[in-house]
C-alpha cells in the first residue's frame, strides 16, 4: 500500500506526459504562462516593436535568452516572430557590448555602468540616417543591454513581465539592479526525498535518478527563479547529512549544476559540522585541528573539481542538537573561518546560520543569538556571512525584527526568510508573505539613526558592506502546481522579486503576480489583491493576535496547542505565552528578561512599556492583565476574543470575495482555491475556539455577548490528534 504523498507523486508524474493542450488549468506554468494580450491599442504597440528579435551569441545564457523571448512574444501577440541577425526597423535587439555589434554603438555606457554585473538596461531607440548607426533611414528598436549574459536573461523577463502587465512602451526605459548579491533559496530537502517543514510532495532531486535522468521539470524550476532574479539554489536541508559531501553524491550535483548554469543559479551545499567523523575518516571535527583543516580544504578542492562555479557552503552548527565548534570550546567564527579558509580559493562562500541555542533552557531562549554573536563582530573572514532569520524566534506569523539586524556593522548579515507557511497553515491557509517580508525590511534598527532599516543592513548599505545575501526556505515540491496550493506560488514569486529589490511594495508584487496567474481584468486584480493583502493579517489574527507566538501544536506546527507543556520548557507553548490567572504574555522588559535592551537604545522606550508598545507585539514583550485596556477601550480578554473572531471572519470575507469569480477565472483553479479556502475557515474557527477556551480557563472572564460560541468543549480540542498526515495537514475531524 503506497502512501499519499507517493500516491499524488506517481499522479503527478503521469500528468506530467500529457500534452498541454488537453490539461486543463493545473498552476504548473506559474506566472510564465504568456496569454495572448486582447486589449487591442496594447497588441498594436507591441507588434509594432517586437515582431523581430536580434540577439546574438551562442553562449548557454544567450540562448536560453533568445527561446525565452522568442516563447514569451509569440504567446503574448499571437503572432510569428523571427529571429534574426540583421538590422530593420521595428526589432528587439538584446546582448552585451562582447556579443551585439549593435550594442557598443547605441551609446549606452553610462547607463550600463549603473547596471553592474547582473543588471540591465531596456531603452526605446530612435536610429536617424544622420547618425550613421545600424541604418539609413528612420528605425525604432527596443534594447535589452547587459554587461553579462545573465544580465541580458534577466532584462528579457524583465521585458517579459511589462508586456505581461499590459505597461506601454513609454514606462519601458529602465534601468535595473539587483540590490542584493546573493538571492537564495534554501531547500530543507533530504536525501531520501523527504522535505523538513515541505508541503508541496517530494523533494523536486531524484537522487537515485541523478547524473543520468534529467527531467524537464529542473529546467523549468531554473527558468522560474531566474525570472525573479534568484541566483542560487541550496539543495540540502540545514539538518545536514554528511553523505551528501561523497563522491558519488556530488557527481548527482554536479548535473543538477550543469542544468542550472545556464540560467544563471549556483548550487551550494549544506555542510554537517561533523563530516569528517562521520563519513569515518577523522576522530575529531575540532576546527582548530590541522588534520580537520586539510580535510575540508581537499573536500572544497575536490567539489570545485566537479562544479567549478560551486557557491558555497551552507551550516547549521550547534542548534537543535546539531554538532559544532562550540563542541570542541571553540567560537562560531573559528567554525565559520575554517570552512570559508577552503573555499576561498575557489570563490566560494560561508553561510553561518545564527539560528542557535543551546543544550541548557535559558530564561529567554530570544536573546542567545545576540549574545554569542554580537562579541564575534569583525572577527569572521570576508567570505562569511552570518545568517539571520527575520525575527528571533523561529518564523513566527508575526515576531519583531531580530536585533541582530544593525548590531554586527562589520559583518555582513544575511536574511533568511521562510517562504514556507511552517506556522501559517502550510498548504492549506491562504496567507501572502509579502507584507511579513516588508513588515521586517522596512522596520527601523535605528542603529546609525532613524532611517536604519533592515532592509540597508541587508543590501550592505548601512555599514558599506559589499557581500551581502538574502535566503528564502523554499515551499517548492514535486506536486503539479509545485507549492501545494495555487496561492502559495505568489510567496516564491514575492520572495523573488524582493530579494532583487526590498523597496517594491507588496500590493505591486500581487498586482503583477495576479495579472501574470490569474487574469489581466482590473476587476479581478482588485478583488484578488483585496484578498492577498489582508491575508496574512487574517492568519495573525485567528492563531496568535497581540503578539502571541508558539502556540501551535507539539511537532507538526500545524494546528492550535497552547496547552502544550511537555518536555523541553522553551520548546512548549507555555513558556511563551505564560498564561496565569493575572494575564497573559512574556515579560521581556527590565522587570523581566530584558530582551529590549538588545535593540538601539532609542528603540527601548517604544518597548519598554505597554502603553508604550504597538500592539502588534504587546504580548512578545509584556505580561499583560486581563482587564488592562486597550486602545479600543476592550480589555485585553475582550480584545484577544475580538481579534479571534476577526481572523475568522476575515476567512469568511475572503471566501466571499472568491466566490464572486466564479466564471471570470478558470473552473479547475477556481474550484481548488474555493476547496482550499473551506478548510481555512474550518481551522480558523478551530484555531479560535481552542485558543480562547484554554485561556479562559486563566481569565476567568466569560466571552463578551455577540460572538460565536465554540462549537466544542476545551476537552475536545485538547483530545484531538491532527493532522495524521504532516506532508499533508488537514483535520477533518473539525465541523
Amino acid at each position: 500500500m503506497y502512501s499519499p504523498t507517493v500516491v499524488r507523486y506517481l499522479l503527478g508524474a503521469l500528468l506530467m506526459l500529457v500534452p498541454a493542450c488537453a490539461r486543463a488549468e493545473d498552476g504548473y506554468d506559474l506566472w510564465l504562462r504568456y496569454r495572448p494580450v486582447t486589449d487591442s491599442t496594447r497588441l498594436a504597440e507591441y507588434r509594432a516593436l517586437f515582431s523581430r528579435i536580434i540577439l546574438p551569441g551562442e553562449s548557454a545564457t544567450l540562448r536560453v535568452a533568445r527561446e525565452e523571448l522568442a516563447r514569451g512574444l509569440r504567446g503574448l501577440l499571437g503572432s510569428a516572430v523571427t529571429i534574426e541577425s540583421t538590422s530593420g526597423s521595428g526589432a528587439i535587439i538584446a546582448g552585451t557590448p562582447a556579443t551585439s555589434p549593435y550594442i557598443g554603438r547605441m551609446g549606452l555606457s553610462r547607463e550600463l555602468d549603473e547596471a553592474g554585473p547582473e543588471g540591465f538596461v531596456i531603452r526605446r531607440i530612435l536610429v536617424r540616417a544622420s547618425s550613421g548607426t545600424l541604418a539609413s533611414s528612420e528605425m525604432q528598436y527596443l534594447v535589452v543591454a547587459a554587461n553579462s549574459d545573465v544580465g541580458v536573461l534577466y532584462g528579457v523577463f524583465h521585458l517579459l513581465r511589462q508586456l505581461e502587465n499590459l505597461r506601454p512602451i513609454v514606462q519601458l526605459p529602465v534601468v535595473e539592479h539587483p540590490r542584493v548579491g546573493l538571492r537564495l533559496l534554501n531547500h530543507w530537502d533530504n536525501l531520501d526525498r523527504s522535505v523538513e517543514r515541505g508541503y508541496a510532495g517530494l523533494s523536486l532531486w531524484d537522487w537515485a535518478s541523478l547524473p543520468d535522468s534529467i527531467p524537464q521539470r529542473y529546467r523549468d524550476y531554473a527558468r522560474a527563479n531566474a525570472s525573479i532574479g534568484i541566483n542560487g539554489t541550496v539543495l540540502t536541508n540545514v539538518n545536514a547529512n554528511a553523505r551528501a559531501l561523497t563522491p558519488d553524491h556530488l557527481r548527482k550535483v554536479a548535473a543538477l549544476a550543469n542544468v542550472f548554469r545556464p540560467y544563471g543559479i549556483k548550487v551550494y551545499l549544506t555542510a554537517r559540522f561533523n563530516a569528517p567523523m562521520e563519513l569515518g575518516v577523522l576522530t575529531t571535527a575540532d576546527p582548530l585541528d590541522s588534520a580537520v583543516r586539510a580535510w575540508w580544504k581537499a573536500k572544497a578542492d575536490e567539489i570545485y573539481r566537479l562544479i567549478p562555479d560551486f557557491g558555497g557552503f551552507l551550516v547549521k552548527a550547534n542548534s537543535e542538537g546539531q554538532p559544532g565548534p562550540q563542541d570542541y570550546k571553540r567560537t562560531h567564527a573559528d567554525g565559520a573561518n575554517m570552512l570559508a579558509e577552503a573555499v576561498a580559493p575557489h570563490g566560494g562562500i560561508v553561510m553561518w546560520r545564527a539560528f542557535v541555542y543551546s543544550s541548557e533552557v535559558p530564561v529567554d531562549r530570544i536573546k542567545q543569538a545576540y549574545d554569542e554573536f554580537t562579541p564575534l563582530d569583525g572577527t569572521f573572514l570576508p567570505n562569511v556571512l552570518v545568517q539571520v532569520k527575520n525575527g528571533p524566534l523561529d518564523f513566527q506569523p508575526r515576531e519583531p525584527f531580530h536585533p541582530l539586524f544593525g548590531a554586527m556593522p562589520k559583518t555582513p548579515l544575511m536574511m533568511e526568510f521562510q517562504v514556507t507557511k511552517e506556522y501559517l497553515g502550510q498548504d492549506s491557509h491562504l496567507a501572502y508573505l509579502a507584507p511579513l517580508f516588508k513588515e521586517v525590511l522596512d522596520a527601523d534598527t535605528w542603529r546609525a539613526g532613524r532611517g536604519s532599516t533592515v532592509a540597508k543592513v541587508v543590501d550592505g548599505s548601512l555599514h558599506g558592506l559589499s557581500r551581502t545575501g538574502i535566503a528564502g526556505v523554499a515551499n517548492i515540491g514535486t506536486d503539479r502546481d509545485w507549492t501545494g496550493s495555487q496561492f502559495n506560488q505568489a510567496n516564491w514569486y514575492a520572495y523573488g522579486r524582493l530579494a532583487w529589490n526590498p523597496a517594491l511594495s507588496a500590493a505591486d508584487i500581487a498586482d503583477e503576480w495576479i495579472r501574470m496567474t490569474w487574469s489581466r481584468d482590473p476587476a479581478v486584480v482588485t478583488t484578488i489583491r483585496s484578498i492577498m493583502m489582508g491575508s496574512r493579517e487574517a492568519v495573525v489574527n485567528y492563531m496568535t493576535p497581540l503578539g502571541l507566538v508558539h502556540i501551535m501544536a507539539e511537532g507538526h506546527h500545524y494546528g492550535p496547542g497552547p496547552w502544550h507543556s511537555r518536555g523541553r520548557p522553551d520548546w512548549t507553548s507555555t513558556y511563551y505565552h505564560r498564561a496565569d490567572s493575572t494575564g497573559i504574555g512574556f515579560d521581556r522588559s527590565v522587570t523581566g528578561s530584558n530582551a529590549i535592551e538588545q535593540y538601539a537604545p532609542a528603540l527601548r522606550p517604544s518597548f519598554a512599556r505597554p502603553d508604550s508598545t504597538d500592539e502588534s507585539v504587546l504580548l512578545w514583550f509584556h505580561h499583560v492583565g486581563w482587564d488592562t485596556r486597550m486602545r479600543s477601550g476592550r480589555t485585553l480578554w475582550n480584545e484577544l476574543v475580538h481579534r479571534y473572531h476577526g481572523g475568522v471572519d476575515s476567512v469568511r470575507a475572503m471566501q466571499r470575495a472568491w466566490s464572486s469569480l466564479r466564471g471570470t477565472v478558470d473552473n479547475e483553479r477556481h474550484a481548488a482555491v474555493d476547496s482550499m479556502l473551506a478548510i481555512q475557515e474550518r481551522e480558523a474557527r478551530w484555531w479560535r475556539d481552542a485558543t480562547l477556551l484554554y485561556f479562559q480557563t486563566f481569565s476567568n472572564r466569560p466571552f463578551p455577548p455577540g460572538y460565536e460560541a465554540p462549537a466544542h468543549p476545551l476537552s475536545f480540542y485538547m483530545n484531538l490528534r491532527c493532522p495524521v498526515d504532516r506532508n499533508r495537514p488537514r483535520c477533518p475531524d473539525i465541523q
